[in-house]
C-alpha cells in the first residue's frame, strides 16, 4: 500500500486514466464495427469522418500506434469507397 501522498495522488490519477482510456478505446472499436456492419455508401460515407477523428485523437495521445491508426483510416475509407 502506498505511504507517501504522492504516490496515493498517483494511484488515483492512474485509475481515472485508465477509465479514460477505457472509454475512449471501447467506443473507437464500436463505432468501427457500426461502420464495418453498414452495406450501402449512403450509410457509410457520413459515418466515416467521425471514425477517422477518433482515431487521430487515439493516436495523438498514443493509446494506439500512429501507423495502426493510419492503416485503420486506410482500410475503413476502402471499404466505404467499395460499397455501392
Amino acid at each position: 500500500m502506498a505511504n507517501h501522498k504522492s504516490s496515493k495522488k498517483r494511484i488515483r490519477q492512474t485509475a481515472t486514466r485508465r477509465l479514460r482510456n477505457r472509454y475512449r478505446m471501447s467506443t473507437a472499436r464500436t463505432a468501427i464495427r457500426k461502420l464495418r456492419s453498414l452495406t450501402t455508401k449512403a450509410e457509410a460515407a457520413p459515418l466515416l469522418p467521425g471514425v477517422i477523428s477518433m482515431l487521430d485523437r487515439l493516436a495523438k495521445t498514443n493509446l494506439i500506434h500512429k501507423n495502426k491508426a493510419s492503416n485503420q483510416k486506410s482500410k475503413l475509407t476502402r471499404f466505404v469507397n467499395a460499397l455501392n
